[in-house]
């Protein structure tokens, strides 16, 4: 079947392609290997003008391990910009990329406003071995194999400066990564809880996103998963219409030493684009009222 892939650009010197891709994992093991599985659903809305995510997570947490679980571990991985404490900050510190002490509060981030519910009912959470951006929540009841627990939190995000990591915003322009809380990996070693680091990779459950965002009706947003708004849709399409039109004058003008594009002012009207996803690991996005859109097609094979 052919599938519509929108492409986002920003102009500067040259185009910056941003090309957002699920990767799911396939049978690949032997019987006897066994993996969690989380299933997300998020309703998140950006405020613009203070740089700050206020969301709404809930996910389903089911134990396909053979062991009774007593606790979750949960990254909490924007706490990583909160202060000159941190894994990140110190790793920042000694590769001289950044002094998260000596930096205005403005270029901070962290996460806050959380209140966890396990199946309904309200549970404590604790930072793990004096990491801001590891919490562990002691279960009321076991987790039995074969079971499952429904946690939801609210939350809120006050976006870094996006020179520092992954995570973070440059004027108004977003690359949301690593946001929300999700829970550390359990194997067979056990819990894998991490702090956030600027440099490696990240060990993540496999599961579900459903993910519903709500900005200024102008921005152009990349995300992981299918967009499943008819309207938002039509509006890529527009876009992709009037950046095949106008690409001849645009490649020109970049190679004249790039167009530097202002901010444009921000909708008072506001959108909410939905996407969701199956097997995959992470669910990220980027918005920018200045992208550009290209339009191509892919065939793929039949399962």
């Amino acid at each position: 079947m052919l599938q519509p892939i929108f492409f986002a650009m920003k102009l500067r010197i040259v185009f910056n392609l941003f090309l957002f891709t699920c990767l799911s994992f396939g049978s690949l093991f032997a019987q006897d290997y066994w993996q969690q599985e989380v299933n997300y659903k998020i309703a998140v809305a950006l405020d613009d003008s203070s740089h700050v995510l206020h969301a709404l997570e809930s996910f389903e947490y089911i134990n396909h391990s053979p062991d009774t679980l007593r606790e979750l571990y949960i990254h909490l991985w924007p706490n990583a910009y909160s202060n000159g404490s941190t894994a990140l900050a110190g790793q920042l510190k000694t590769s001289g990329s950044a002094d998260l002490d000596r930096l205005k509060e403005g270029a901070l981030g962290y996460i806050d406003s959380l209140r966890f519910e396990v199946d309904g009912s309200y549970v404590k959470h604790a930072p793990f071995n004096g990491n801001p951006d590891i919490a562990i929540i002691q279960l009321d009841h076991i987790l039995l194999p074969g079971r499952s627990v429904q946690v939801s939190t609210p939350f809120r995000v006050k976006i870094p400066s996006g020179r520092l990591s992954r995570l973070g915003h440059i004027g108004q322009s977003y690359q949301i990564t690593q946001w929300y809380p999700k829970p550390a990996v359990y194997d067979k070693n056990g819990w894998n809880p991490m702090p956030y680091l600027n440099q490696g990779e990240f060990y993540s459950e496999f599961g579900t996103f459903d993910v519903s965002i709500t900005l200024p009706s102008n921005y152009v947003i990349g995300a992981t998963g299918n967009l499943q708004n008819a309207s938002e849709i039509d509006f890529m399409n527009d876009l992709a219409k009037k950046t095949k039109d106008n690409l001849v004058s645009l490649v020109a003008k970049s190679k004249k030493g790039g167009v530097n594009t202002p901010f444009p002012p921000s909708s008072d009207k506001f959108k909410t684009i939905r996407y969701k996803q199956e097997n995959v690991h992470d669910f990220a996005w980027f918005a920018d009222k200045r992208y550009v859109v290209l339009k191509g097609e892919v065939e793929l094979p039949e399962i």
